[in-house]
């Protein structure tokens, strides 16, 4: 059985139809998968769908659950950023502040989002991606006797006991269940009716492929127990695409549109062999083709699961599958969302001049100069300013206005440092400090503040020696 576009026509041409249809197809004929479905959203709508079975008998369709593994880490890092925002902890907490005895040592919370806490990739004992929950009924069984592989806080070393211990966090700071506190705080105010801890029909059973023939294995599906934080979560391309929406924009009633900018914003070093990946706060940062892309993978036995974000072309990507290995699903998504964006880039936003001109930061506009570099600082309609070089490269930032007359870096270099006009006893700026770099309205006039000072002669031509 096989449906696609099951759902109203949103824009797309029929070219751009076919070629999402065409590589999904391509995909699930080359890697052999029982069932695969995808959706594309742009500005939180769907604007495609496509679904293929080559199960008798069996439809599947943007409402159908599959198993959707690591994403789960992305619900779970939502929960533990809520209890920051509330001021329950800070993120450079060690874990043992809020949750003693782990034995996770000096390892943070901030640490255990981004994967740097050196704790080892897998629970020790059996496979427990295969194996029910109750072979891990405490903490102390999901971390084992020796749980660090590396020294906190060095290195990025994917863990997924390390969610495990977020997941507990969250338990032991609401007094509830890890599951119950989802449902609560996330997927009833975001909608998520398609979520849930285990599967509600109609739902992708999962299957492994023979490497060496088209026969087919069903794969079990185990209540993960203590390791659910980590991989446990069922949901659909729907759900997941409403999903991805928030963790662009935020949502005031689950995580402000700050707190996901700080999860999509890369917290690890790039993963090993891998320089154009890296991490932040429970979500992958991809780079790569002028694109940045953020989001998280799944994988569980039977199943592959990938929600991708552009929020430059404000697009979101969701490709789950039924099948434990073959298709490279990340890159799949990815190629979706270049599909769409390629041949349908997004409109322009409406440019708007501001409603109120703040003389005190109109003043600050136009030419600046780090040293003989010039610099154009522009002042925007939403109240922050952008410097960026007006020659060659270098370290462009934007910035959002603190409320004191200075303002934080948003991104690029200057990210969380403060620019701050300096004035003179008659109120004139002089010039801008930014992390002690000094920008000047001449490039090294002589009475300038530059460090190190001016040569008194000032410009000049060449002279000779001597």
């Amino acid at each position: 059985m096989t449906t696609d576009e099951t759902v109203e026509d949103l824009g797309l041409l029929p070219t751009t139809r076919r070629a999402l249809r065409h590589r999904i197809a391509k995909a699930q004929n080359e890697s052999r998968v029982p069932s695969l479905v995808a959706g594309v959203a742009r500005d939180g709508e769907v604007i495609w769908e496509g679904a293929l079975s080559a199960l008798d008998g069996v439809e599947t369709d943007g409402r159908t659950q599959y198993r959707v593994g690591s994403i789960s880490k992305t619900f779970t890092a939502v929960l533990v950023m809520r209890l920051r925002d509330e001021g329950l902890l800070e993120l450079t907490d060690p874990l043992e502040k809020h949750l003693p005895g782990t034995g996770a040592g000096q390892a943070t919370i901030a640490d255990l989002l981004s994967h740097t806490a050196g704790l080892a990739a897998e629970a020790p004992g059996e496979w427990w991606e295969r194996s029910p929950g109750t072979l891990r009924p405490e903490l102390s069984d999901v971390l084992g006797e020796e749980p660090h592989r590396h020294p906190v806080g060095r290195i990025h070393h994917y863990s997924n006991p390390g969610y495990t211990l977020l997941g507990a966090l969250v338990e032991e700071m609401r007094g509830e269940p890890w599951e119950k506190v989802l449902r609560t705080e996330v997927l009833e105010p975001l909608r998520l009716t398609r979520t849930s801890y285990g599967p509600q029909a109609p739902y992708a059973r999962g299957w492994a492929v023979h490497p060496w023939a088209d026969a087919l294995l069903p794969e079990p599906a185990h209540d993960l127990g203590r390791m659910a934080p980590a991989g446990q979560l069922w949901s659909t391309t729907r759900d997941l695409l409403r999903f991805a929406a928030f963790l662009l924009d935020g949502d005031e009633e689950v995580l402000s549109a700050a707190s996901v900018r700080e999860m999509r914003t890369p917290a690890a070093p790039s993963l090993p062999g891998t320089p154009e990946s890296a991490y932040g706060l429970g979500l992958q940062v991809l780079s790569g083709a002028g694109a940045t892309l953020t989001g998280h993978m799944g994988s569980l036995p039977g199943y592959l699961a990938a929600l991708l974000s552009h929020e430059g072309e404000r697009l979101t990507a969701v490709v789950l599958a039924n099948t434990t290995s073959g298709l490279l699903v990340g890159t799949l998504a990815a190629e979706l969302l270049g599909i769409v964006a390629e041949a349908e880039p997004a409109m322009p936003r409406l440019w708007r001049p501001m409603r109120e001109v703040d003389p005190a930061v109109l003043e600050l506009a136009g030419a600046w100069y780090w040293g003989v570099t010039p610099y154009g600082l522009h002042c925007g309609a939403d109240g922050g300013v952008e410097l960026r070089p007006l020659k060659g490269t270098g370290r462009a930032s934007r910035f959002e206005a603190v409320g004191d007359g200075t303002w934080r870096g948003l991104d690029g270099y200057f990210r969380g440092e403060i620019l701050r006009p300096v004035r003179d006893v008659e109120g004139a700026v002089t010039h801008l400090d930014l992390g002690a770099f000094v920008y000047t309205r001449e490039p090294y006039a002589p009475d300038s503040v530059v460090p190190g000072g001016v040569d008194a002669r000032g410009w000049h031509g060449q002279v000779e020696s001597g």
